[in-house]
């Protein structure tokens, strides 16, 4: 299970943050913690890869919306297209399905993709890939009315992921968090992060100790613009390779 969020931001935060997030920066000044669900020292985010190291990852995140009336046959046809893509050389992971829950009112995305690379490199071989284009021309575009990307550094991450409990939030299994490095389809949000959980039950737990999660949010509150937060449910046939 991925939990997903973006944050909109006034001031430039350091954000290990929960679930996915992306934020907005108004001016790049102080720098902040935004829910810090864990020590600095365990979470680290980046803006660049140009320090490549074999424990990052490039965390790669698109939101879609699908057109009302579209048929759910094409709904499947994108999902199970984009799943395939799993074939290319330069992805260590891709899951493509409908979100579980979007807590928003002007940003109500119904399916998201998630997939990993190596590095920054990796993820534009997989962008111009002729098989990722076609799928892009023929399943994804003819069916969506909006769109919405975010990707990040994510270091301190080694294949197969372990990583340990949140320090706060123990039902956190994984995660990641980073400055977005391709603004173009970001809507203006400039972080963004991810939290794997095992399942529904686990995600439901955290959500139920609301005192503690807001305390830590209430610490940041006053430099966020707005946030956006999505529920995945990861499909079993890739589970494995999610965490």
């Amino acid at each position: 299970m991925l939990s997903v969020t973006a944050a909109a931001r006034t001031h430039f935060p350091f954000v290990p943050h929960l679930r996915h997030s992306a934020a907005l920066r108004r001016k790049p000044s102080i720098s902040h913690c935004r829910f810090p669900l864990r020590s600095s020292s365990s979470i680290r985010m980046s803006s660049s890869d140009s320090h490549s190291n074999s424990n990052q990852i490039i965390e790669h995140i698109v939101l879609f919306k699908v057109k009302p009336e579209t048929d759910p046959y094409a709904v499947n046809a994108m999902i199970t297209n984009l799943n395939g893509l799993s074939s290319l050389d330069p992805v260590l992971h891709i899951s493509a399905g409908p979100v579980s829950r979007c807590r928003s009112n002007s940003l109500t995305f119904t399916h998201m993709l998630h997939s990993r690379y190596r590095t920054k490199t990796d993820l534009t071989a997989y962008s111009e890939h002729p098989a990722h284009v076609s799928v892009v021309s023929t399943y994804i575009k003819p069916i969506i009315e909006d769109i919405m990307a975010v990707d990040w550094v994510a270091e301190d991450f080694s294949r197969p992921a372990d990583v340990p409990p949140g320090e706060k939030f123990p039902s956190i299994e994984q995660l990641t968090a980073g400055e977005n490095f391709s603004p173009g389809r970001a809507k203006g949000f400039s972080i963004g992060s991810i939290a794997v959980f095992k399942g529904m039950k686990e995600l439901e737990e955290l959500d139920s100790e609301s005192e503690l999660a807001n305390e830590q949010k209430d610490k940041v509150r006053e430099f966020l613009d707005g946030v956006l937060v999505l529920d995945y449910a990861v499909a079993a046939s890739v589970q494995t390779a999610s965490v």
